[in-house]
């Protein structure tokens, strides 16, 4: 297990439609290190964000592929997602754009 600063682990939130339906409901959704796992992701977020979590899932979100005619290329690389619950009544005003 390798040993990351707590500002390498989370690489940026994610702002799209979706997540601002989640973030009503206490979910907040971030890109994290490929090499991350639950625990400090957790100990990055009460860290940075000063603000308790309740539950991290996490998944490996795929790359994509593309096609140019019979030219076939990678348009993004894999990536890993994160959700984290905090507890009721905690909120991140980042997302309260």
């Amino acid at each position: 297990m390798t040993q990351l600063h707590l500002y390498d682990v989370i690489v940026r939130p994610i702002v799209t439609e979706e997540s601002q339906i989640m973030a009503e409901r206490g979910q907040y959704v971030f890109e994290v290190t490929l090499d991350a796992n639950k625990r400090q992701i957790k100990e990055a977020i009460q860290a940075i964000f000063d603000k308790k979590v309740l539950k991290i899932n996490t998944m490996i979100m795929p790359a994509k592929r593309g096609m140019r005619g019979r030219n076939e290329y990678w348009r993004s690389k894999q990536w890993k997602k994160a959700i984290v619950t905090l507890v009721a009544g905690e909120t991140i005003d980042l997302f309260n754009v």
